[in-house]
């Protein structure tokens, strides 16, 4: 049995929600393709238990193992975006404020 941490107790409730839905989707894509859970938990190197706790959006799987069935979905070109500082509205717009105010921006 997997030890908990601190980040899986001290969750928070939309992270559980996204986890979820995204292992649930997992679960979804793997039967719409007809694929068993022994030959895509093979084929994604991971054990039945751990595939099954992936498609429950269990927080303490490795992100390499649901990393890894998102690449065996297809779906691998969405990970690198999903932190992609173009995108990041929040630090654009500080960024913005702290020119306005005259700061200098670190990189």
């Amino acid at each position: 049995m997997s030890k908990n941490s601190n980040a899986k107790i001290m969750l928070p409730a939309a992270v559980e929600r996204n986890l979820r839905s995204f292992g649930e989707h997992i679960h979804i894509a793997r039967r719409r393709r007809k694929e068993s859970l022994a030959s895509f938990a093979s084929r994604i190197q991971v054990s039945i238990p751990t595939l099954r706790r992936v498609e429950a959006g269990d927080p303490s799987v490795s992100m390499g193992a649901y990393a890894t069935a998102l690449w065996a979905l297809g779906g691998v070109h969405f990970l690198g975006e999903l932190a992609n500082p173009e995108a990041d509205e929040m630090a654009l717009l500080q960024e913005l404020r702290s020119i306005k105010k005259g700061k200098k921006v670190s990189s």
